[in-house]
């Protein structure tokens, strides 16, 4: 269970507003670049999220170029999930590699501010502020398995293979 205040977006953010293009020269240095996670969406963002929080949005989150850093910047700045409408199909590739929580849900019940709960198990996520529940799309075992190991670069690590089973 994932507990964190909700930071909202529109639809069609871009990887270049998650990772910023003229900031590529950080792509070396991910801490310093997660400084400045989703900073040409809202410039305020890195400095105002604590560890847990969540970035929610509408349709198509992460389109764009196969930014790889994208979903890094956004896993180590330490958001705990990132609630959509929908993903763009390379961005949620890339984030379950690497291990960063993506929920597809509806996010038209939750402002800027809310208070969530996010229950895996229960496949809903409780807006505490709204005392509401949205259900979202269940994750399939396997990728709950590799966000449980870090994504599919930690389980290749470990296992050495790519037996999800």
């Amino acid at each position: 269970m994932k507990k964190g205040k909700a930071f909202k977006f529109g639809d069609n953010i871009s990887t270049d507003h998650i990772a910023p293009g003229r900031l590529f020269h950080l792509r070396s240095n991910l801490p310093e670049f997660a400084k400045h996670v989703l900073e040409d969406a809202d410039p305020e963002f890195a400095s105002k999220m604590s560890e847990g929080d969540f970035v929610v949005a509408g349709n198509n989150f992460g389109l764009g170029s196969s930014r790889e850093h994208a979903p890094q910047i956004i896993k180590i700045a330490g958001v705990g999930a990132v609630l959509a409408k929908s993903f763009a199909r390379i961005f949620y590739r890339n984030a379950i590699n690497i291990g960063l929580l993506l929920i597809e849900c509806d996010t038209d019940g939750i402002d800027a501010g809310d208070e969530l709960e996010l229950d895996i198990k229960e496949g809903i996520v409780k807006n505490l502020t709204k005392n509401t529940q949205i259900k979202i799309t269940p994750l399939p075992d396997v990728m709950i398995k590799l966000l449980n190991e870090g994504g599919l670069i930690e389980h290749i690590k470990k296992h050495g293979d790519f037996d999800l089973v």
